[in-house]
């Protein structure tokens, strides 16, 4: 049989460490309108970037001219069941989300997309790529691919990769045969409906994001509502929980990039972060995406996760961070002094 068009570009996927690939046609959003009234309503929080240009987020064909085709792409980040548990244990480390225990996966993804363009350039083809910073509601897309379904998370499902893996997309003007979509499988199961701490799904495949604590803990610039503090436990960048109790989980297999492997810093204490300067951040975080919240809003998280885990250890590296650091670590720093002070009066 000859080599097709679509074969072809698969094994360029393949090649370049991808774990999916499929096609959707370029054309509007199956979600499109649900979009736009979700950023009406404000859900999007902090978020500027996502009502910037909807249009454009909405359509990929104004991405680029003549688009044909939406290349969907799937990076495997799962640890596998032998790494370290991001759930704290007696040393009372922060929990970091699984994507975030190794290098940025933007830098990671990005170099191969790169390559992938470049290889399609001599197929033929004219494309732009985006992995979440692009304006592609990349989930519709996915769908639409095959590449599984939209969990009632709103997270997207593979049948063997489970929630652990990475979304990419290049909007090519390859003319490539559409793949079928997937069922949803997701039958009665609310699993992930029914864990969220602060109940931040609020109907099946309707997320508020300003009750998300991945969206405070990284997202948000402010202070993080006091209503939603004690929910945030020991988080300190971004949550899983969500895709933790996923049942389709059981299927995945460990990824293979090796860059996406556990830094030391995921079991520091948690009181050792306070102590960390600016230039001292940079390089602790450096290729991390922790790194992109800055130092601020990560020491805001830390002061949080230590009022609802910490002790009287900890009282003087948090009574030093109010005194030391700017209003909003200094807020929350006190919050965290007067919780582990109430938890103390609280057992005599």
């Amino acid at each position: 049989m000859p080599e097709t068009l679509e074969s072809r570009v698969r094994e360029i996927a393949s090649r370049l460490g991808f774990d999916e690939c499929r096609f959707a046609p370029a054309r509007r959003a199956t979600h499109a309108d649900e979009f736009q009234s979700w950023i009406d309503a404000g859900e999007h929080g902090d978020m500027e970037w996502m009502q910037k240009t909807p249009e454009r987020r909405k359509d990929p064909r104004l991405l680029v001219e003549g688009a044909r085709t939406v290349i969907v792409l799937a990076l495997n980040y799962y640890p596998g069941k032998d790494a370290p548990d991001p759930v704290p244990g007696a040393a009372r480390s922060g929990r970091f989300a699984r994507y975030a225990l190794g290098t940025d996966y933007h830098l990671v993804i990005d170099k191969k997309l790169k390559a992938f363009s470049r290889q399609l350039e001599a197929l033929g083809g004219e494309q732009r790529f985006y992995v979440d910073y692009g304006p592609v509601l990349e989930r519709d897309f996915a769908t639409d691919a095959g590449l599984g379904w939209s969990g009632k998370s709103t997270m997207q499902i593979h049948p063997s990769l489970g929630t652990w893996f990475f979304l990419a997309e290049l909007v090519t003007t390859l003319a490539l045969q559409p793949d079928s979509p997937m069922p949803d499988r997701c039958g009665k199961c609310t699993a992930c409906v029914d864990c969220c701490p602060t109940a931040a799904i609020t109907s099946p495949h309707h997320l508020d994001a300003r009750r998300c604590i991945s969206y405070l803990t990284i997202e948000h610039r402010g202070p993080i509502p006091e209503e939603f503090r004690e929910a945030v436990g020991a988080r300190v960048f971004g949550c899983d929980d969500c895709l933790e109790v996923c049942p389709w989980n059981r299927f995945a297999e460990a990824s293979r990039e090796a860059k996406f492997a556990a830094r030391d810093y995921t079991a520091w204490p948690l009181r050792d972060f306070l102590s960390v300067s600016e230039e001292d951040f940079r390089v602790l975080f450096r290729q991390s995406p922790v790194k992109r919240i800055g130092r601020e809003r990560f020491l805001r998280n830390v002061c949080v996760a230590l009022g609802n885990v910490g002790d009287e250890s900890d009282l003087p590296a948090l009574t030093n961070a109010l005194q030391a650091e700017g209003p909003l670590v200094g807020g929350h720093a006190r919050w965290a002094i007067e919780r582990i002070q109430a938890k103390a009066a609280s057992v005599f």
